[in-house]
């Protein structure tokens, strides 16, 4: 469920107009610009945009671009493009970090639907002029690279992970669940981890049958298979595929986990917390909050008002649902 507070026939001409006005003269009215987009869904959003084009001539996420600042401009910016253009520049973000944040990739290809992973890509290959999976693999070094030739098992992980979204059926085999468990576990166990072995049953198996996998993995073992991945910085395809089990299995639970080790990190991981909130703000940051509150204690919107300040403390908590 959405937290996202927004009215139902605003007019994109009258928002238009009073961002207009908030970005003219000597300063900017950030709280007037919080008040309109911070309560504007994504359709709603585009039709601003190209209202203040049509009138201004300029675009508009240009326009913030240049009169904001920091984390605030930055989620801003996110915030205001459409949502696969958006995520084709965190993928891009995350590639070309000096260590690839795979992380990012992984909730991409493994929580969105295929269809909209399908925008992404097209997204990704207008904006940057090459595939994302390209991308991906000519900025993947170190151990995890092989001959030129073809893929490295790493990339070829993220790539097959695209793959398995196109296979996105409900039906469940109960005995290939059975026998795929001991695949897993036998490989686990003989720390194979990148066998190919594991790369077919994570490309060729809907999220349906994986989930369905991982719980007779529970079932039958007693303990759920990410305890089994242990998550080391010494072992990328070991994390990357911890990462996936998460992502398939629950989502809003793996989202709760980012956001607390955002806020939990000294100095926060901005970065992170800003990548949660605004991506999920329209979907189920709702149920994601709840989450947050069982385990911690404490409200989100409590955790973010305590790391955060200024306008970006203001524009998270307006995504967050947060009545003044």
């Amino acid at each position: 469920m959405a937290t996202l507070i927004a009215p139902e026939h605003p007019s994109p001409v009258a928002d238009a107009e009073a961002i207009r006005k908030a970005v003219q003269g000597w300063g900017t009215d950030e709280g007037a610009i919080i008040s309109i987009i911070g309560h504007r869904n994504a359709v709603q959003r585009k039709l601003i945009r190209q209202a203040y084009a049509n009138i201004y001539q300029e675009d508009l996420v240009n326009r913030l671009e240049s009169e904001l600042s920091g984390e605030f401009e930055k989620a801003v910016y996110r915030w205001m493009l459409d949502p696969a253009d958006r995520d084709a520049i965190l993928a891009n973000v995350a590639i070309n970090q000096s260590t690839t944040d795979y992380r990012v990739i992984i909730e991409l290809s493994c929580i969105n639907s295929p269809e909209e992973l399908l925008a992404v890509k097209r997204a990704y290959h207008a904006r940057y002029k090459q595939s994302l999976e390209e991308d991906l693999a000519a900025h993947t070094s170190g151990d995890l690279r092989k001959a030129r030739s073809s893929l490295n098992k790493f990339s070829h992980l993220y790539h097959d992970i695209f793959l398995l979204l196109w296979y996105d059926g409900d039906e469940i085999d109960a005995s290939l669940a059975n026998s795929e468990t001991h695949v897993l576990h036998t490989a686990i166990k003989e720390s194979v981890l990148n066998h190919d072995e594991i790369i077919r049953v994570a490309s060729t198996r809907s999220k349906a049958q994986l989930m369905a996998t991982f719980n007779c993995y529970k079932d039958e073992h007693g303990i759920s298979i990410t305890k089994h991945l242990v998550d080391t910085s010494a072992n990328q395809y070991l994390a990357a595929m911890r990462t996936a089990v998460r992502c398939i299995n629950d989502p809003k639970k793996y989202y709760e986990k980012v956001v607390r080790n955002a806020l939990n990190k000294p100095g926060t991981d901005k970065d992170a917390l800003t990548r949660v909130i605004v991506t999920r703000a329209e979907r189920d940051l709702k149920e994601i909050k709840d989450l947050y509150y069982k385990r911690n204690s404490v409200s989100l919107d409590d955790a973010v008002a305590k790391e955060t300040s200024g306008d970006y403390k203001a524009f998270l908590l307006n995504l967050l649902g947060k009545e003044d």
